[in-house]
């Protein structure tokens, strides 16, 4: 089996350097820890399983998530990671291709892992219950097949394990796209505080102790107090910054360092390429509390996908990036040294990757793109490509997650109940379902829907298709999606410190 590719590869390297393993082992055995689903959902499951794409290759693949040294860029941590350096390798397969995972947890506590965007089987999604999680030093199996293809990543589902080194880009290709560009660029982008400030566990702690209880102080930490009108009151805004894209508050935590590709000044990653060659950037939020705004110098964004998945084209200047969305861009490279900017939407700091296309000084950090203030790319700037819009149809049920908490108490809720007491959400087998995210809170929200792809209702109904999107402040959100895969799933916000304390529920298919 060849290595995983790195982060940039030409097209032809990355449709022939993915050799597979032939041979197809039945999925009802590869996972020997997951849990069993309720017999009334094992049929239906298992149907939608077939119904997935098989051509009979098998991608393997072994993860290793422990405690290792990285360097990042003037600093050296050690953190948690999947290989030998931040992000882990690229992980590739074709539509149609089992993707066979072995997790060796060499943790001091268990995790999982969850393949962000995938619509898998439920057994195979690296979420309890339906998934068991893999025991300190303990190994399990993921096995499932890879419908779609797209820009995905992976990583824990446990805690904020995420909020460590411990995740990656999960890049499905399809062999018959007619793909007009000449190399591409996989960017991750990450806020980073372990080993340099205070955990993510021990921020975590401080937050659910109460914002009056030391934060202030504290290298990582932001001060001050967000808001919620859940109980009919309305507190001051966080003392963090404020954005106008997000509604206001802009988050929860500002950390001591922004990431692209595990990197930043003075040691920036850079990719090397041409004049007048075609790029796809493939860029990917992994961030745990961080909006990015992102800006190539010099250069328009032609923005082609959302969350894996086709969008009509569009230029824009910038985009915004809530934790989890996922956007690709087709740029035409200009000659000479372009830094590709992310700036920590609200939070007064930025970071930077560079293009190389010719010899040129690297312009100074402190200059930000001036497209950076041009028109900025949000999911209600897209329509979905024609290919991929769901038919317009009456929905058989409506549903609600009403988002609610306080920064005060840091308790966060959806539909009044935190994850520990949730209620969850009931749809049928073959239902259209529209689901309304209404946010009663004086914070934005990334709200992430597991094993689904829903379609964002703009004013004509042909918003992208995505699986994580932004919910601004007293505003809602609808999304229809089918539901085809039988199963429990999650529904949560994507910032990791919310979501651990309690703004997640389930969907269940009955």
């Amino acid at each position: 089996m060849p290595p995983p590719l790195s982060t940039h590869a030409s097209r032809r390297q990355f449709l022939t350097a993915a050799a597979l393993t032939a041979g197809f082992a039945p999925l009802a055995a590869a996972c020997g820890t997951r849990t069993a689903a309720p017999k009334s959902l094992t049929a239906a499951i298992q149907a939608a399983e077939r119904a997935r794409p098989h051509i009979g290759t098998t991608r393997s693949v072994t993860l290793t998530p422990r405690a290792r040294s990285a360097s990042i860029g003037a600093d050296n941590v050690t953190t948690w990671l999947y290989g030998d350096r931040i992000p882990a390798p690229v992980l590739r397969a074709n539509v149609g291709d089992d993707l066979a995972v072995t997790v060796n947890n060499q943790l001091p506590q268990t995790t999982s892992v969850h393949w962000h965007g995938i619509a898998l089987r439920n057994d195979m999604d690296g979420v309890s219950p339906a998934s068991s999680p893999v025991g300190a030093a303990g190994t399990s199996h993921y096995r499932f097949s890879v419908p779609d293809a797209g820009t995905y990543w992976f990583h824990p589902h446990v805690g904020v394990q995420t909020d460590y080194g411990l995740y990656g880009a999960l890049i499905i290709d399809d062999p018959n796209e007619k793909a007009a560009y000449d190399l591409e660029w996989v960017v991750i982008l990450d806020d980073w505080t372990d080993g340099l400030g205070v955990s993510p566990d021990k921020i975590l702690s401080t937050l659910a102790a109460g914002s009056s209880s030391g934060m202030s102080g504290m290298s990582g930490m932001g001060g001050g107090s967000s808001a919620s009108a859940s109980s009919g009151s309305m507190a001051g805004m966080s003392g963090i910054g404020s954005s106008a894209l997000l509604g206001g508050d802009a988050g929860d935590v500002a950390y001591p360092l922004y990431l692209i590709n595990g990197r930043t000044d003075p040691s920036p990653d850079v990719l090397t390429a041409k004049p007048g060659q075609r790029v796809r950037l493939r860029i990917i939020n992994a961030g745990g509390d961080t909006a990015f705004r992102v800006a190539l110098a010099g250069h328009q964004l032609s923005v082609t996908h959302a969350d894996g998945y086709p969008v009509t084209p569009t230029k824009v200047d910038a985009l915004l990036l809530g934790m989890g969305e996922r956007y690709d861009a087709i740029v035409t490279l200009g000659d000479g040294v372009f830094p590709l900017v992310a700036s920590a939407e609200g939070k007064n700091a930025s970071t930077r990757a560079l293009i190389r296309t010719g010899a040129g000084a690297v312009p100074p950090a402190a200059i930000l793109p001036a497209a950076s203030t041009g028109r900025v790319g949000v999911a209600s700037t897209f329509t979905a490509a024609e290919h991929v819009r769901l038919p317009q149809r009456t929905p058989d049920v409506q549903l609600t997650a009403r988002m609610g908490g306080s920064m005060g108490t840091y308790v966060w809720t959806i539909n009044g109940q935190t994850y520990d007491h949730t209620v969850s959400l009931k749809v049928s087998q073959g239902q259209r379902v529209r689901l309304t995210f209404s946010n009663q809170t004086m914070m934005w929200h990334p709200m992430h829907l597991h094993g689904h792809t829903y379609q964002v209702l703009t004013h004509d109904g042909s918003g992208p298709r995505k699986d994580t999107t932004i919910v601004l402040p007293m505003q809602s959100v609808s999304v229809d999606f089918q539901a085809d895969n039988p199963g429990q799933w999650m529904l949560h916000c994507h910032n990791a410190h919310h979501a651990q304390a309690g703004m997640m529920t389930r969907l269940d298919y009955t």
